[in-house]
């Protein structure tokens, strides 16, 4: 007697900060705030509604992404990081993670850069990692072969801009070297070749010009070049001069090394069975030239720590043998280069 008991509900993250910056947090009056709290908050709130809502995250990868990413922060005294890891059949999001992270259980006591989700609403020059849709645009629409090739002899000036190579062959390089050896001269020429017209036409297919479309309310709008001159091409093609966020890097990559098809991407379990046929936006002949191509990174390029085994050009397993001819060549089961 005299004890009175009122019924009250509570958000609780067993995982802490783990999942912070997708799940979002809410008020004191369990209002959703931000992430999935915010855009599900409706749903969230009808205590009548009993379907559980299922997130596409993997605990397991999840937890893997925030070590390595914390590790590598940690090497390089970096002031943030981000990673991102999607199933390119479904759409699905596996792992998003952006550091710092936050307690959702105390958003309030976080810093302004720790609530900040770097993965969706933070907009950066992607580098090149852009010289992937360069190579795609330009042979989807042939532009050039993998036999074709540019002069990567000397740096270009243009104005009082020079552009010049991090790893310089120092001479004529085929397509597949272009990419391998991550030229920027080689990159920019192709570009000049595809044209602005066409090359715009292209990164806006992949949904590089428009804010992604995902089930959070903190997504960023890419900051793209007002005029388009023949500069704006060249470094465009090799990631300066243009913005987006880890997101539509994720996404368009995936379109053109998948299946050729742009889909949307969804942090909700099986989120995109209802949306319709994916966007096809570049031919399966094209995407299995670029895929060849990034494997080439790996195998002989500037990317080789990133080389995992099990998986060759061409489907063959096993190493790549080196042409002596200093030219791509292509047949049904192999593609190797020098």
């Amino acid at each position: 007697p005299g004890l009175f008991f009122e019924p009250d509900i509570r958000r609780v993250y067993p995982y802490g900060g783990l999942f912070s910056h997708t799940i979002g947090y809410v008020g004191v009056d369990n209002q959703g705030l931000a992430g999935i709290e915010k855009s599900f908050d409706d749903a969230l709130q009808n205590s009548g509604d009993s379907t559980p809502l299922v997130l596409s995250l993997d605990l397991r990868i999840q937890s893997m992404l925030r070590d390595e990413l914390s590790k590598a922060v940690r090497d390089f005294q970096a002031i943030g990081g981000v990673g991102v890891v999607l199933d390119i059949k479904t759409g699905e999001l596996l792992a998003m993670t952006s550091l710092p992270e936050f307690d959702p259980h105390q958003p309030g006591r976080a810093s302004d850069d720790a609530r900040f989700n770097r993965a969706t609403l933070g907009v950066y020059e992607m580098g090149s990692t852009f010289k992937t849709f360069t190579m795609a645009g330009a042979l989807e629409n042939n532009v050039v072969t993998m036999k074709s090739g540019y002069d990567a002899s000397r740096p270009i000036h243009i104005g009082t801009f020079t552009i010049s190579d991090a790893h310089p062959e120092g001479r004529w390089l085929s397509v597949p070297e272009i990419f391998a050896y991550s030229s920027n001269i080689g990159t920019a020429k192709m570009a000049l070749d595809l044209g602005g017209k066409r090359q715009r036409a292209f990164l806006k297919s992949l949904g590089l010009f428009e804010p992604v479309k995902l089930e959070v309310p903190e997504l960023a709008r890419p900051i793209i070049p007002r005029e388009w001159p023949e500069l704006t091409t060249m470094t465009v093609a090799y990631g300066h001069g243009i913005s987006v966020s880890p997101l539509h890097l994720i996404n368009a990559i995936a379109a053109i090394a998948g299946d050729g098809t742009i889909k949307p991407m969804t942090l909700v379990k099986e989120g995109n069975k209802t949306k319709g046929e994916p966007k096809r936006v570049i031919a399966e002949t094209t995407v299995e030239d670029v895929r060849d191509l990034l494997r080439l990174v790996v195998l002989h390029g500037t990317g080789k720590s990133a080389n995992a085994p099990g998986y060759d050009v061409g489907g063959k397993t096993g190493t790549a043998e080196k042409n002596t001819n200093g030219v791509y060549k292509k047949d049904a089961k192999v593609a190797s280069f020098v």
